[in-house]
């Protein structure tokens, strides 16, 4: 069954972006892409702002802006900016947002060492049949030789929806001051 995907302005409020978890406001532009429902007969469509698929889904995203010439996206070039960074960089997907650690028991998907008690951390997914499944996570320093590229502050601010502004200025000192582990 082939993929089917989709830019289109969300009816209502009732979708939730699958990258952020965030609700895609009604009116708003969304991403969709359609896929077998693991659980039973037909499709499911899974939604995503455009930004969040762009560095979630890069290739589907892509091919729906070469597919809908009309859909009304108004930063289209910055998407496929974005798309194409995640697809240079394979390991951009799996960033999922950034934390403080909350314990000092996870250890480091990158250089193996446990990631101490209270400093920041960039949690990882792996995209498995439509589901986005936690993968661990990795040092602050660790982000360059993990996801083999500096260009990963974007993606983990956007998906960093709960961080106030406080700490989203903390995070960004954070990626600025302290140098990144050799790989």
């Amino acid at each position: 069954m082939a993929v089917a995907t989709l830019l289109q302005p969300a009816p209502s409020a009732r979708s939730k972006c699958r990258g952020c978890g965030q609700a895609i406001a009604r009116g708003e532009l969304r991403f969709g892409e359609s896929l077998p429902n693991p659980f039973g007969g037909g499709e499911m469509t899974l939604w995503f702002h455009p930004l969040c698929a762009a560095y979630k889904r890069p290739q589907p995203l892509l091919d729906a802006l070469e597919q809908q010439t009309d859909a009304g996206v108004t930063d289209e070039e910055a998407l496929r900016r974005a798309a194409l960074t995640s697809l240079e960089h394979p390991r951009i997907p799996r960033a999922d947002g950034a934390e403080k650690s909350r314990s000092g028991q996870a250890k480091c998907r990158h250089c193996q060492e446990p990631i101490e008690r209270g400093i920041w951390r960039i949690r990882i997914v792996f995209y498995e049949e439509g589901r986005f499944a936690p993968g661990g996570y990795i040092h602050l320093g660790c982000r360059t030789a993990y996801f083999e590229t500096d260009e990963v502050l974007a993606p983990v601010l956007q998906f960093s929806p709960a961080l106030n502004e406080a700490e989203r200025a903390e995070l960004i000192h954070a990626c600025e001051t302290e140098p990144p582990k050799p790989p």
